[in-house]
């Protein structure tokens, strides 16, 4: 363990970690209150993955855009190993540096350099991140609570709009990491399990598998609607 970064298991790194938890937790809780006790568990697995992602999206991505384009820092005060910002970024030309990296002791602002330990694009600004995290911010995550309103109400829309969420989850997951691949990962820290393992890999391929069951379940079920009206034509 000698080899290991000193601040792996810091203070900072616990409560970003529990933080995950407790979005989850409050998930679980309101699915407890609002869904009725006969629901099937995998309906309630559906609503607490529909509002786990739209509190992630609002709360901890929405922190990351918030850092985007309100955070900053002269050029001039940027230490060497901060992300460099865009020139021209917000029209500010070469003079601001921008992201978490100058939120200073803000906690969303700590919680992302966390995870900029393994991804360096989330410490600053990465054009190619911003505009994928715009997209999930105002469109993944209203969607997400409207998939979540479908399931409490048993609307049959959700599983056309969990295909739509689905689809734009993996495409958001490809189009993040296919740029970083392409460059061979200069900004990505594989050197220990943490960083591999949990926050590159754990926490993004949730956001395949899930969605990839998603898009399966739900094809079955509208095609198993459509077989049922089918049958009922030719009776």
């Amino acid at each position: 363990m000698a080899d290991l970064p000193p601040d792996l298991f810091d203070q900072t790194t616990i409560i970003s970690l529990l933080s995950t938890l407790a979005i989850v937790l409050a998930a679980y809780l309101t699915s407890c209150a609002v869904l009725p006790s006969k629901t099937t568990g995998l309906v309630r697995f559906f609503f607490i993955w529909h509002l786990a992602d739209a509190l992630c999206h609002f709360i901890l991505e929405g922190s990351f855009l918030y850092h985007c384009f309100f955070s900053h820092a002269p050029a001039l005060d940027a230490a060497e190993d901060w992300f460099p910002t865009p020139f021209n970024f917000l029209g500010w030309g070469a003079e601001r540096v921008y992201g978490a990296q100058a939120g200073g002791d803000n906690p969303f602002a700590q919680l992302w350099m966390v995870y900029a330990r393994a991804d360096k694009r989330w410490a600053g600004v990465d054009l190619g991140v911003v505009s994928l995290e715009l997209l999930t911010v105002f469109f993944d995550g209203p969607l997400a609570l409207y998939i979540c309103y479908c399931l409490a109400r048993k609307d049959p829309k959700a599983s056309i709009w969990m295909i739509v969420l689905a689809t734009c989850e993996l495409y958001g997951g490809f189009m993040t990491f296919c740029p970083e691949w392409l460059i061979g990962s200069l900004n990505l820290d594989t050197s220990n399990f943490m960083y591999m393992w949990v926050y590159l890999f754990f926490f993004n391929t949730l956001w395949v598998w899930i969605p990839l069951y998603i898009i399966y379940w739900a094809v079955g079920d509208i095609s198993g609607a459509l077989r049922a009206r089918q049958v009922r034509k030719d009776v």
